[in-house]
């Protein structure tokens, strides 16, 4: 099959930074060659360089094989059909993607045909749906990527035939559909649905371009302005606002696209890449605890796992380190089979697993929508306490009801957890509408979404304020007292005068929690929660011991003095609600007088780990400052 070389006009030039000084007229009358195909990602002949680092690091070899390994268990499967999960095809979208980047990779690294037929297959299904799903348009996104990389990597391979079918394909079913104004709100908006669809939509233009260039020029024009959108909710220090999950989605899919784009130009640079987003690997990094898990606050799952765009990342910023919790997925065969996977193939070429070496800081703290503060006593301990605080607002998209929550691990063990997401698909069709942000929307009827499951304060018995906002106010990372200090005062509004908490981690060895709270001219009952997976057993007033795969915990209310601990099943009061088997709340509550202060200490240290009564005590006003 021919290949021509083709010319991309001046919107990519527009798009992409050059590596010396241009003009905007010489920005204007520049053209650059698009290559022929394969040209995204990937351009024929890098496959060597691919070879090359299989051979030199038993990290790339192991990726490798278990991509290879996905691509032999998918051969016996019949194709993707077209099949949707209430209102989404998008699950069928992922695994169409997954399936044809693993089996087209494949065919590149192997030669083999039994791949090419098999992705063949593929791509003739999905090509054949009545449609891609445009209502929910992240399926469209999906699925067109999906077809793109195929078509793309297998071109001068497949027969005519399928080759025509798969563009009109993407033409009518992926890109068309994305300029009616019923399906695309998503170009105005700064959330991981612009990311997801920009990126799509790019990847078919560059498939297709030769056969509507027109089309294929206009997606690009519009992505080039519209993905700067989401970008901005990086600024100003990496800290993403929908969370860990959604920050591996849209962050993912983003990466796809600046890959891309830097492909077919031959430039490094990208101006719209601002600081805030390349921080957000040091975000993301410090989001795995020793366990493995992530600090899964908003619409995220519990566990952790492989994140390609890491690997885009660590080769940008010139690394390795960024790669440390990647290392450590890999190395305990946390391979989830993501759908992006061959990427990483790309994008972390020349590291080698002995230049991956734990970072030096052990506190990473970031502003923005949702700010966190995320740090640890070590990283190369399994046993390390490890700590997540979050800021925030539930406004944001995604959000819960969680500022001023936590989650720590010591031990190897996770002993104050978030429940985290709940299917969307199993509240949707039980009618609730899950998607509204106001104070008295549906959504915070949801047990897993409002405050009074995480590991926050109610007051009153009362939600948190939709409104309100806590930034992180203070950190240190003094070996004595790492920490972090949020103001959740704007979360009561009409309920507090002021909420100010603080976590940290004593001398390396231990968790602490310090709230110090003001009350209005009424009283307030003030109640304070842990969620944990672990056995619990109060065994003193203000003291309980948490076990979990033979560990120990112990729990202890510093003040105020007379409290009684107490744990509350976590059944949730709604049909709809998931279950949540093998989890206990610990909770006290306290009185607090109209127009007084009090405060609230709890520690946790394990077994054995002696208390330091000299810092227990200190205000907040003196964690920073006085204690270094």
């Amino acid at each position: 099959m021919k290949h021509s070389i083709l010319r991309l006009r001046t919107i990519v030039i527009l798009l992409l930074a050059c590596p010396y000084p241009m003009t905007g007229n010489d920005a204007v009358n520049q053209e650059i060659t698009l290559p022929a195909h394969p040209r995204i990602l990937l351009l024929q002949g890098e496959e060597e360089g691919i070879r090359q680092t299989i051979a030199s690091d038993e990290i790339w070899e192991k990726l490798h094989l278990f991509i290879i390994g996905e691509c032999e268990k998918t051969i016996g499967m019949p194709a993707v059909e077209r099949v949707l999960t209430g209102r989404r095809l998008l699950a069928k979208s992922r695994e169409a993607l997954r399936r044809i980047f693993y089996l087209s990779y494949a065919y590149r690294m192997t030669y083999e045909t039994k791949y090419l037929e098999r992705a063949e297959k593929e791509l003739i299904a999905i090509s054949n749906f009545t449609d891609w799903n445009p209502s929910h348009f992240l399926d469209v996104a999906e699925m067109t990527m999906a077809a793109s990389i195929g078509y793309d990597w297998l071109y001068g391979s497949l027969p005519e035939e399928t080759i025509k079918m798969i563009s009109d394909a993407i033409i009518e079913k992926g890109l068309k559909p994305s300029l009616l104004s019923n399906n695309n709100s998503w170009v105005n908006s700064p959330h991981n649905w612009n990311q997801v669809c920009n990126a799509g939509m790019v990847y078919g233009a560059l498939a297709i371009y030769e056969n509507d260039q027109e089309l294929a020029e206009k997606m690009i024009d519009r992505a080039k302005g519209s993905i700067i959108l989401p970008m901005e909710d990086y600024m100003p220090d990496g800290a993403y606002p929908e969370g860990y999950g959604y920050w591996g989605y849209g962050t993912s899919f983003n990466i796809m696209f600046l890959s891309a784009m830097e492909k077919i130009s031959g430039i490094n640079s990208v101006p719209v890449v601002n600081e805030g987003f390349l921080k957000t690997a040091g975000y993301l990094e410090n989001m795995t605890g020793p366990t493995g898990k992530c600090f899964n606050y908003s619409d995220a799952g519990q566990g952790g796992g492989l994140q390609p765009a890491m690997f885009w990342f660590a080769n940008r910023l010139n690394d390795p380190s960024l790669l440390w919790s990647e290392k450590y997925h890999i190395l305990n065969n946390n391979l989830p089979g993501d759908r992006l996977l061959p990427a990483i193939m790309i994008w972390g070429s020349g590291i080698t697993l002995d230049k991956i070496k734990p970072p030096s800081g052990t506190l990473w703290a970031g502003q923005g929508k949702n700010p966190v503060a995320l740090f640890r006593s070590s990283w190369n301990d399994s046993d390390a306490v490890y700590v997540g605080l979050k800021g925030g607002s539930p406004s944001v998209n995604h959000g819960h009801m969680d500022a001023g929550s936590f989650i720590m691990e010591a031990l190897g063990e996770r002993w104050a957890m978030d429940f985290g997401v709940q299917d969307y698909n199993s509240l949707e069709t039980a009618g609730v509408y899950l998607w509204g942000l106001a104070q008295n929307s549906q959504r915070w009827e949801v047990y897993r979404y409002n405050n009074f499951v995480h590991n926050t304060l109610t007051v009153n018995d009362s939600l948190q304020n939709v409104g309100g906002y806590s930034p992180i106010t203070a950190y240190s990372e003094s070996p004595l007292l790492k920490c972090a200090i949020t103001d959740i005062t704007s979360l009561y509004k009409y309920q507090l005068k002021k909420s100010e908490r603080g976590v940290a981690i004593v001398d390396g060895k231990y968790f602490m929690v310090r709230d110090e709270i003001e009350t209005l001219n009424t009283k307030a009952t003030i109640r304070w929660n842990m969620l944990t997976s672990a056995n619990v057993a109060i065994i003193g007033n203000d003291v309980a011991e948490l076990t979990k795969n033979g560990k120990r915990v112990i729990l202890k209310v510093k003040s105020p003095a007379g409290i009684i601990l107490k744990t509350v099943a976590t059944i949730p009061p709604n049909s709809y609600d998931a279950p949540n088997p093998g989890t206990t709340m610990i909770r006290f509550e306290t009185e607090v007088p109209a127009n007084s202060a009090t405060v609230l200490t709890v520690i946790i240290h394990p077994e054995g780990v002696a208390e330091d009564t000299g810092v227990t005590g200190r205000a907040l006003s003196e964690w920073i400052h006085k204690i270094e």
